[in-house]
């Protein structure tokens, strides 16, 4: 049977921060809204955020970051979230937690980024500088999973989406991406979710990257997925030229903003607006991206929650 959570509270956060690291026990907690959909989180005092998994899907996300980012911090041109302690279960949560460094800022947004070449350059640097780091140069981390890994779970997702999205466009895609000509040499260190809501700016421009729960060594495809959720046509192709990608992986990039943005999409937006809305951007883009040799198309219909 599976194990019933507590209620993820700010209470909860006070009490076990009051009791795995006193010396933070003056500090004022304020929860930050919204956080996400993997952690709960709060700010503590100035410096310092705490980080509480939602689920069982981001439970190696604290301890992941504890080894991995603060050797990657100071060779990565942008910030990113540098643990400074990780929390033990206790008072029946039952999972690592983390204690951050507080990154100021504001969720990246379309409407404030989609166009600036500048963030199109500055995305596909942080890309050359995370390929460029050595996939076993701190802990060990598994090698992240494949397009062919999702093939199941996306024709699902597909079937699901169907109202919304053009299906037969949708499989179209996925079929060409799993068909495409696998990268040519070792894997890669991927950050893996590498999407708008991952990304903060500092008075309109881009500032950190956050979320490193799915660091691994793989395609470095998985990583163009911000083209489709951030950039527009003009701004993608200036990222894809920084970044010198060709058809192959272009086409299995536009695969991976597709499973990824389907997955989202079956699963949150008939909750959330907000991911609706988020979602069904990436997925339209996806599909009518150019560039690969794949025949585009809209694909589209209304959206609406599944």
């Amino acid at each position: 049977m599976a194990r019933e959570l507590p209620a993820i509270d700010t209470q909860l956060v006070r009490d076990l921060v009051d009791l795995q690291f006193p010396g933070w026990s003056r500090l004022p907690l304020t929860p930050v809204d919204p956080a996400g959909s993997d952690h709960v989180i709060h700010r503590l005092g100035d410096e310092l955020s705490v980080r509480l998994p939602r689920h069982e899907g981001a439970i190696e996300q604290a301890e992941k970051e504890r080894d991995w980012l603060p050797g990657l911090a100071p060779l990565l041109p942008l910030a990113v979230p540098v643990p400074v302690a990780v929390g033990r279960p206790a008072l029946g949560y039952p999972w690592p937690w983390a204690v951050t460094r507080w990154l100021d800022g504001e969720v990246a947004t379309v409407e404030g980024l989609s166009d600036s070449t500048r963030a199109a350059h500055e995305l596909a640097a942080f890309l050359r500088a995370l390929q460029a780091v050595a996939p076993d140069s701190a802990a060990p981390v598994e090698v992240r999973e494949t397009l062919a890994d999702r093939d199941a779970a996306t024709r699902t997702a597909i079937a699901r989406a169907a109202d919304a999205f053009d299906a037969t466009a949708m499989t179209e895609l996925w079929d060409a991406a799993l068909a495409a000509p696998a990268r040519q040499g070792p894997p890669v260190l991927c950050h893996g979710d590498f999407h708008t809501g991952n990304l903060l700016t500092v008075d309109g421009r881009l500032s950190s990257v956050i979320d490193f729960g799915s660091l691994g060594p793989g395609d470095p495809a998985v990583d163009l997925m911000i083209a489709f959720t951030l950039l527009s046509p003009g701004s993608a192709a200036v990222f894809r030229a920084a970044l010198d990608v060709d058809d192959a992986t272009w086409l299995r990039g536009r695969g991976w903003a597709l499973t990824t943005g389907l997955s989202a999409y079956t699963a949150y937006a008939a909750d959330s607006p907000r991911i609706a809305a988020a979602t069904t951007r990436q997925i339209r883009a996806a599909l009518a991206a150019p560039g690969d040799g794949l025949a585009q198309g809209e694909g589209v219909r209304t959206a609406h929650p599944v």
